[in-house]
């Protein structure tokens, strides 16, 4: 397993293209993610949130108009200074997942959308999202699917440019690899699912919910990337319950 203490994830420098990303609209959440992850939250009206990996706090805000009482975590101070400015009544920190400023069983729900593929030491966040959660609460994911993260070169095409497969290789080795897209440059993190899954299962979680969202007709019609997306789903969703012990 590569060293995470050594790799420079890019996030400080990638702030303001991603600023800009999230204002302009990205499609794999705005037409595929927003929706399913809404339904998993479920009723969150008067609940304690907390989002991990929030960046400049657009799904905190989502959360925040249907009722719930947020908190924002991110390493990137960039970040978290525009998600204050934008919902100045939300509590934000410069934190890390594998260091959570919580108190032991405080919140009720705990959101990580796209986010665990960025965080080094995920074995690590997970306990912490299981420490934070209060007893029975759960933990709502979206995450890139493993076959994804694996991939370097994407697609494989024809001499048309046409796509042909998905490619990828060493799917077991976890590691970490740079993408760049939209004037962002930063690390994700490639793990098989079995390791996500091993590491909330030893952390005291159940398995509620898992799902590989497919677009809808109309999100078919609007961009092009979902076609893609239902010949291969790059994404999946789950739901976490916490057990009544921490």
């Amino acid at each position: 397993m590569s060293d995470s203490s050594q790799v420079d994830d890019g996030w400080s420098k990638s702030a303001s293209p991603w600023i800009r990303l999230m204002q302009k609209g990205d499609p794999n959440r705005e037409l595929l993610l927003d929706e399913p992850m809404l339904e998993l939250c479920g009723e969150v009206d008067g609940l304690d949130v907390l989002d991990i990996g929030c960046g400049e706090g657009r799904f905190c805000r989502m959360l925040g108009k249907r009722g719930a009482r947020i908190t924002g975590i991110d390493p990137t101070e960039e970040l978290i200074i525009e998600a204050q400015r934008r919902q100045p009544e939300a509590i934000y920190h410069v934190a890390k997942a594998e260091k959570l400023p919580l108190a032991d069983a405080c919140m009720d729900l705990v959101v990580s959308y796209l986010s665990l593929l960025d965080i080094p030491d995920y074995r690590v966040a997970i306990k912490e999202m299981k420490r934070v959660l209060k007893p029975g609460g759960r933990c709502v994911i979206a995450n890139h699917n493993g076959f994804s993260t694996a991939s370097s070169k994407y697609w494989a095409r024809d001499e048309h440019n046409n796509k042909l497969h998905w490619t990828m290789d060493n799917y077991l080795k976890e590691r970490p690899n740079k993408v760049e897209f939209a004037g962002v440059s930063v690390v994700n993190w490639h793990r098989p699912m079995s390791a996500y899954l091993q590491a909330f299962l030893k952390a005291g979680f159940a398995l509620e919910n898992f799902d590989e969202p497919a677009a809808k007709p109309e999100a078919l019609a609007k961009h092009e990337s979902m076609l893609s997306n239902q010949r291969v789903p790059l994404f999946c969703t789950m739901v976490w319950r916490a057990s009544g012990e921490n």
